[in-house]
Order: structure tokens, then C-alpha cells, then sequence
């Protein structure tokens, strides 16, 4: 029997890293397109935010070096990026057991700290500036910005529609955003097409009236969009870095689960977590039925794991702590309890 049993359980970890490999591969395929998605945004970014600068200082436009400073944040924040998409997918190791995921998050967060200090801030004090000192007015440099904006226009409808045909592919509505690097340069590119249809409209006002009031508003006006989008691409971050649970209905589809299984009694708690983007989780605290011995216990648990990983594939990590507390007493989080074991 303790041959067989030695078998079985051989066999069960081979199974295991194999499913492990098979995920990885399976993982990796959609961040070759974020990486393409990010590569494309981050060298239009840097051509734009050289036009622009150029154009900004020949044409003494306020609106202008607004939207160059922007760019120069898209720009840094796309290495951001592409530093989130390779780090993430390192192997879990000895400090960091549950793995990188988190990387994700983190670097999403840096990013969004980019937008709001180079962009936002610096657009501000552009503006303000334009209102206190005025801006001199040269009608050739004009012109040669307002030709600059169309052709970043352009780049950035261009790459806009990119990171939105990747959306599109990746799932409907918000489960195409779950990437949040590939949120962040859906939010980054649209937001680069409006700050520049604003900068644009500024700048013509400008030229028209010559009231250096229109360009300096289309600068302030920048700086509030850019802190807006700053902030809540932030707030996101810092949701998923504290520890976010699962959605409801794959948390809901856990429970049934858990619930339907003979053995168990009642689901007393049931907690998730995402620790990356496709990696979840879940630690449940469950009353079994009496009068199962300690071999049964192991079968029942190695069975249930295998049916939440088969019900939702991102779950990396299932714990289950059995437990004959009450529902009331088993309402704290083993972390607040500080008790440990399981199945």
C-alpha cells in the first residue's frame, strides 16, 4: 500500500508541473502581443516627444512643450512597462514563493506616478507661466507645430487602435483590460489624442485671437486630464499591490464547488487573492463530515484542489485549512487568527 500510495503521489507532482509548464506556455502568448502593443507605442511616443519639443520652442507654445513633456512620460512609462512584462513571469523562488506577478502592479503603479509628476505637473506650470508672462508669438513656428500635432495625431490614433484591436482579441469589455500594462497604454494612447486635439484647438484659438489665455487654458486643461488618468490608473495599481480578491462569480463558482463536495459539511470561510495576472489564491476553511480517517482526508483534498484549478484555471496556490469552528469564530483571516496547517 505505501508503495502504491508513493506511486500515486509521484505521479500527482509530475501531472502538476507539467500543468505548470503548460500554463506558462499558455501565458506567455498574449504578452508577446503586449510587448509588441508597448513597443509600438513607446517608439512613436519618442518620435512625437522630439517633434514636439522642437516645435514647442520654435513656435514659444506653451500647449506645445505640454504635450512634449507627456510624451516624454508615455515614453518612460512604456520601459515601465516592458520592465512589468519581463520581470512578472519570473519562477517563484525561495523569498518569493507565490511568485512575481505583483511586478505587474508595481511597475503600472510607477508608471502612473510618471504621467502625474512629468506630465500633469509639468503642464501646469506651463500653463500658469503662459498666464503670468504671456508667450511670444511667432506665426511660422506656429504653423510648423500645428503640422507637428497632426502627425502625432496621427501616431497616436495609430497606436491607439493597435492596443485597442489587442483588447478586442484578448476578451470583451473589462476582461481585455486585465493587463495593466496594457491598460495603462490604452489609457496613456487615448489620453495622448485628446491632450493634443486640446492643444491644437489652444494653439488656433491663440493665433486667431492672439490671446495667449486660450493656449495657457489648453495647457491647464492637459495637466487635469493627465492628473485624472494619473489618479486612477493608481488607484487600480494600488488595489491589486494591497491584495485584491478574485471577481465575484469565479469567488461564487469556488464556493459551489466547495459546497457541493459530499465531504465537506459547510464552507466556513472562503478567502482569494490575486497574486498576478493569470494567478490566483484561494485559501478556504472548511468542516468536513465526521468519521473520515487521515488517508481519506488527503484524498478528498488532493481531489478538490484539482476541481477549483479544472473550474478556474488562474488558480496557482489553494489552501485548505479543516477546521469544527463555528461560522461565527471562523470569520477572521487565518493571518489575523495566526493559525497554520491544512490540507
Amino acid at each position: 500500500m505505501t508503495g502504491t500510495s508513493s506511486k500515486q503521489k509521484a505521479g500527482e507532482k509530475a501531472d502538476e508541473r507539467a500543468d505548470e509548464k503548460a500554463d506558462l506556455k499558455a501565458e506567455r502568448k498574449p504578452d508577446r502581443s503586449t510587448r509588441v502593443t508597448v513597443l509600438v507605442a513607446l517608439a512613436a511616443n519618442l518620435v512625437i516627444a522630439v517633434a514636439k519639443a522642437v516645435g514647442g520652442l520654435l513656435a514659444a507654445s506653451p500647449a506645445l512643450l505640454s504635450e512634449a513633456a507627456h510624451s516624454v512620460a508615455d515614453s518612460m512609462n512604456e520601459v515601465f512597462l516592458l520592465a512589468a512584462l519581463r520581470r512578472s513571469r519570473r519562477p517563484a523562488d525561495r523569498r518569493h514563493p507565490f511568485g512575481y506577478g505583483k511586478e505587474r502592479f508595481f511597475w503600472s503603479l510607477l508608471a502612473a506616478v510618471g504621467i502625474f509628476v512629468m506630465g500633469g505637473c509639468f503642464s501646469f506650470f506651463q500653463g500658469f507661466e503662459a498666464l503670468r508672462n504671456g508667450a511670444e508669438e511667432k506665426f511660422s513656428g506656429y504653423v510648423a507645430g500645428l503640422v507637428v500635432l497632426g502627425v502625432a495625431f496621427v501616431a497616436e490614433g495609430l497606436s491607439l487602435l493597435r492596443a485597442l484591436y489587442q483588447v478586442r482579441r484578448q476578451g470583451r469589455g473589462m476582461d481585455g483590460l486585465r493587463d495593466p500594462a496594457l491598460r495603462t497604454v490604452v489609457a496613456e494612447d487615448g489620453t495622448a489624442v485628446l491632450g493634443v486635439t486640446l492643444a491644437i484647438t489652444g494653439m488656433a484659438l491663440h493665433m486667431v485671437t492672439g490671446q495667449v489665455v486660450w493656449e495657457a487654458s489648453a495647457s491647464l486643461a492637459i495637466g487635469a486630464l493627465l492628473v485624472y488618468v494619473a489618479y486612477r490608473l493608481g488607484r487600480e495599481a494600488r488595489d491589486q499591490l494591497i491584495g485584491e480578491a478574485a471577481d465575484p462569480e469565479s469567488s461564487g463558482r469556488i464556493r459551489a464547488l466547495l459546497q457541493a463536495q459530499p465531504e465537506i459539511d459547510s464552507v466556513e470561510a472562503l478567502f482569494t487573492m490575486k497574486m498576478g495576472l493569470d494567478s490566483l489564491l484561494v485559501a478556504a476553511r472548511i468542516d468536513l463530515v465526521p468519521g473520515l480517517d487521515s488517508e481519506r482526508v488527503e484524498e478528498v483534498a488532493v481531489r478538490i484542489k484539482r476541481s477549483i484549478a479544472s473550474t478556474v484555471p488562474e488558480t496557482g496556490q489553494i489552501f485548505l485549512d479543516v477546521t469544527d469552528r463555528p461560522a461565527a469564530e471562523a470569520g477572521e483571516s487565518p493571518a489575523a487568527t495566526g493559525e497554520r496547517g491544512g490540507a
